[in-house]
């Protein structure tokens, strides 16, 4: 895939723009390497500093903690993703076909994007999975949103529920159901490797079948209307 790509992202994310230099592209990288191999609650600057060749202060000068680097990385995460969407969607009349290749999209691994060499969508990916709710699951969540850090997932959430809206203009839920379906897609995918027995695809770990589940789940909600 050919493309330039450009996430505009929030200013009060970070204290330098990562992006700006070599060495914040380095952050970035090395974070999505190290939160992926030991885990958010393991992860530190300390620990990344090491990891990029560089000091903790140094770390410090583009994010104030990591809680606003996991931030920036699920919001780059979620402008990626609803760049992936309309691209792979933009040529696709018929709604209800566009709404499927979005649930594909949602459930399917996702594989490093070569434009942004700094960034492992791939690991990042997991990472949303495994971690991404502890970006919004915290006490100062609503201090977060009013700095408008959840935008992204907004955005994202609005273009797929306009999606379902051309499908069935009289369903009442499409919101719901847009956001429903994005985090079932990563909760279904974690309990399948994880938990199991939560899910009917324990045993085959099979991304056809979430797939399969989650167009279930759409179709047969927009049917009824």
């Amino acid at each position: 895939m050919k493309h330039q790509l450009q996430i505009k992202m929030n200013e009060a994310l970070y204290l330098r723009d990562p992006e700006s230099t070599v060495l914040g592209k380095n952050i970035l990288k090395h974070s999505v390497h190290l939160i992926h191999k030991q885990g958010f609650e393991a992860f530190t600057f300390k620990k990344l500093a090491e990891d990029v060749g560089t000091t903790e202060a140094g770390i410090y000068r583009y994010f104030e903690n990591k809680h606003k680097l996991l931030v920036y990385l699920t919001a780059w995460y979620w402008g990626w993703l609803e760049f992936q969407i309309s691209f792979q969607t933009n040529n696709i009349k018929d709604p209800e076909v566009r709404l499927r290749r979005v649930v594909e999209l949602l459930a399917t691994t996702v594989k490093d994007d070569q434009q942004t060499s700094y960034i492992n969508e791939s690991l990042l990916h997991q990472i949303i999975i495994a971690e991404g709710s502890k970006a919004y699951l915290t006490k100062q969540v609503g201090e977060d949103n009013k700095l408008q850090f959840f935008k992204p997932y907004k955005d994202l959430c609005a273009v797929v529920g306009n999606i379902i809206s051309e499908c069935s203009p009289k369903y009442k839920y499409p919101k719901s159901l847009a956001s429903t379906i994005i985090e079932m897609a990563h909760f279904q995918n974690f309990f399948m490797y994880n938990l199991p027995s939560l899910t009917d695809f324990g045993k085959t770990k099979k991304e056809a079948e979430i797939i399969s589940f989650l167009n279930d789940l759409v179709f047969s909600s927009l049917k009824k209307k």
